[in-house]
């Protein structure tokens, strides 16, 4: 999961000073639409309710039956008198302005920005975890704000953003939140996407699905053994979720963040990336990510670069088009380059495109079609946006909860 720079436990003085400081604005005729208003928790969806007020949760692979006053397994979903509530919606604690490039998406409109937002917590319990201070917290343990979905999309404009994208935590357990956002994005011209787990069940998969652009999902290993004793969680759901994006269409791209001496067998990455081929296809984006010492996994040294290219190595042997490293900067293999001719499709130095050779979603060169989500040309800013975007997107009145 792409990490985030939005540290939210600042003082509120320290926050307006920095705000006014930045000159971000929406005017008190706006502000009064979303500031200091108390939610009321929204009613999850995809659960059943069951004898003695449990409920069954259907939302996500644990299927968690959850007892009256308690809560699921990702900590944002309580069962109050036998009705199951998220405890998350318009409760957003990481609001932030991105490159399209950050999530990644590569085949998505280079060089754009993408307007992000995540609420507390996760239904995985990885010991690398980059956002732990987010998705390893309950929704009370976070700095949250009040923001409507509405609200949402009315900053994301306001920020000269097209793009909105879920991300940061694990979009999956603020479902109903993302959903409502995302169906209403649509319907305003907006580009959605998110980056996820891919543990989700079929149903809220394919009922999102129809207003998601493109979808980033973390393939974290290969086996078993690494999902059930470094992220407490299974391999087989999220390959489900893989091949039923693909079925429905969507932009999809594949990330796998590699860890020293846990899922950096070149063998284990080779079966990886031949199912990859056999289900998903050889033109779908593969990113290989460096790690970097986090969360509970300080005393691991950062992934070698070479294991990395010897990752790119194994895919491109294996037949995939479009393979990528992450988390260092200034790789060649940050660059897009057409399978067909091997020309420089798309010039990246880390999250910054320097150019681009695909026009009409074709390289410019050879005519070759390029999978992807593509608008010609650069966007004016796409060179000077960290000079001209604040590090922070919440806007320095709206209240918090």
């Amino acid at each position: 999961m792409k990490e985030s720079n939005s540290e939210m436990n600042i003082s509120r003085r320290e926050f307006l000073r920095k705000g006014i400081i930045l000159g971000v604005g929406l005017g008190f005729s706006q502000l009064g639409e979303i500031a200091y208003v108390n939610p009321e928790y929204e009613e999850a969806r995809y659960y059943k309710q069951l004898d003695n007020e449990k409920v069954n949760c259907q939302l996500c692979f644990r299927r968690c039956v959850v007892s009256e006053g308690k809560r699921g397994f990702c900590r944002n979903r309580e069962n109050q008198g036998g009705k199951y509530y998220t405890l998350v919606y318009s409760r957003p604690c990481a609001l932030q302005i991105d490159p399209v490039e950050k999530e990644p998406a590569f085949h998505v409109w280079p060089g754009h920005i993408m307007f992000c937002t995540a609420t507390a917590s996760c239904n995985n319990r990885c010991k690398f975890c980059q956002n732990w201070h987010l998705s390893q917290k309950s929704v009370e343990e976070t700095y949250n704000y009040y923001l409507r979905p509405r609200d949402i999309l009315m900053l994301a404009k306001e920020y000269g953003c097209n793009i909105l994208s879920f991300t940061y935590s694990e979009p999956t357990v603020f479902y109903e939140y993302m959903y409502d956002i995302a169906k209403l994005a649509k319907e305003k011209g907006f580009l959605v996407m998110y980056h996820t787990n891919g543990l989700i069940n079929k149903e809220p998969l394919l009922d999102l699905l129809q207003y998601m652009d493109s979808v980033t999902v973390d393939l974290k290993g290969f086996t078993e053994e690494f999902y059930q004793k470094v992220c407490s969680s299974s391999l087989q759901p999220v390959l489900k979720t893989l091949r039923n994006i693909r079925e429905n269409g969507n932009h999809l791209e594949v990330v796998n963040l590699i860890v020293p001496t846990l899922n950096d067998d070149m063998g284990n990455i080779r079966e990886m990336v031949i199912w990859i081929k056999d289900n998903l296809g050889s033109e779908t984006p593969l990113h290989f990510s460096r790690f970097f010492p986090a969360y509970k996994l300080t005393g691991l040294s950062p992934t070698p670069v070479r294991t990395l290219e010897q990752a790119r190595e194994i895919a491109l042997e294996e037949g995939i088009e479009y393979v990528y490293i992450g988390n260092v900067p200034g790789h060649e293999a940050n660059c897009t380059y057409c399978p067909k001719c091997g020309e420089l499709l798309i010039g990246r130095i880390h999250f910054t495109v320097t150019e681009l050779n695909v026009v009409e979603g074709k390289c410019k060169f050879c005519g070759h079609k390029i999978p992807g989500i593509w608008k010609d040309g650069l966007p004016r800013s796409h060179l000077d946006w960290q000079r001209t975007r604040p590090p922070y997107v919440v806007h320095p009145q709206v209240e918090r909860l």
